[in-house]
C-alpha cells in the first residue's frame, strides 16, 4: 500500500542562532546545553519541581548522527491565551510542533551546526509519520509565503521513505531558496529500530503538542501560570534562516 500524505504549511520567519561556531564535534554537542543525549527523549518542562521551580528550559532531543549527516528531533509546547479579558481560562493560542534538525557532515563525527535546516511537523503531520507502515511514503511541503505574492521564494519538502527490503528508511529533506539560487539536500538514512523510537517519541509528545496533558492535569494541578510565557520564538525555529 502507498500512502502520499502532502500538507502545506505556513510559518513566520524568525532569527535565532542556537549554538556558536562553524562546526560541532559530536563529543562537544553532547556536552552543550542543546545536546545533552546523543539518543534520549523528553518533552521540554515549564517547572522542574526538584527545589522548589526552575525558570531553565530542558533540552534532551533524540538524535541520529550518521556519515552525511544528523537528524535531531525534539518536541516544541503549545502557547495559550486567555479565552477573553475577563475569564482566567486558556485555549490553545498556537499548536505545538515536533522539530526535525538536519545539519551536514564536515569530517568524521564533525557537523556544521551553521548550515542547519529545520522541519516542524504540525500534528496532524506527526500522526502520518506514525502511522507510517513498512511500504508508505509520507511527502510533507512547507512554503512561509503560501498563498501571498512572494509563494514559491523559499520551501522546505520532507520525504520519508521505507528502504528496500524492509531495513530500514530515508528521511530526505530538501531546502529551495530561489532567492539565492539555491537548493540544499539532507539524506539520512535510519535504521528500523531508530525508526520505531522515532514513532513512539512522537506518539509519546503528540498530546503534549496539542495541549492536552494541561487540559487533563489542570484539575489535579491546577494552572498557576500561563504556559504562554513559554519564548515564543523558540516555536519559530524552522525559518530562522
Amino acid at each position: 500500500m502507498m500512502k502520499l500524505s502532502r500538507s502545506l504549511l505556513s510559518r513566520k520567519l524568525s532569527s535565532q542562532k542556537l549554538l556558536s561556531g562553524k562546526w560541532v564535534d559530536v563529543r562537544d554537542a553532547l556536552c552543550s546545553h542543546t545536546f545533552e543525549s546523543r539518543a534520549a527523549f523528553s518533552t521540554s518542562v515549564h517547572d522542574f519541581a526538584a527545589k522548589g521551580n526552575s525558570n531553565g528550559r530542558v533540552f534532551a532531543p533524540y538524535t541520529v548522527y550518521k556519515g552525511k549527516a544528523a537528524l535531531s528531533v525534539s518536541p516544541l509546547l503549545p502557547t495559550f491565551c486567555k479565552i477573553d479579558s475577563g475569564s482566567a481560562s486558556l485555549k490553545v493560542d498556537r499548536s505545538g510542533s515536533m522539530m526535525l534538525t538536519f545539519w551536514p557532515a564536515v569530517g568524521e563525527r564533525k557537523y556544521d551546526w551553521e548550515k542547519r535546516q529545520k522541519f516542524a511537523l504540525s500534528p496532524t503531520e506527526v500522526g502520518s509519520l506514525i502511522s507510517m507502515g513498512v511500504q508508505d511514503v509520507s511527502e510533507f511541503f512547507h512554503d512561509p509565503s503560501m498563498k501571498s505574492s512572494n509563494a514559491g521564494q523559499v520551501s522546505k519538502k520532507l520525504y520519508i521513505k521505507a528502504l528496500d527490503g524492509g531495513n530500514g528508511y530515508m528521511i530526505s529533506l530538501t531546502v529551495t531558496n530561489n532567492i539565492l539560487k539555491s537548493i540544499e539536500r539532507f539524506n539520512i538514512p535510519v535504521t528500523t529500530a531508530e525508526f520505531a523510537v522515532l514513532k513512539t517519541a512522537c506518539s509519546f509528545a503528540l498530546p503534549h503538542i496539542i495541549g492536552w496533558d494541561w487540559l487533563i492535569n489542570q484539575s489535579r494541578k491546577g494552572i498557576e501560570g500561563s504556559p504562554s510565557k513559554v519564548n515564543p520564538q523558540l516555536l519559530d525555529l524552522e525559518w530562522d534562516r
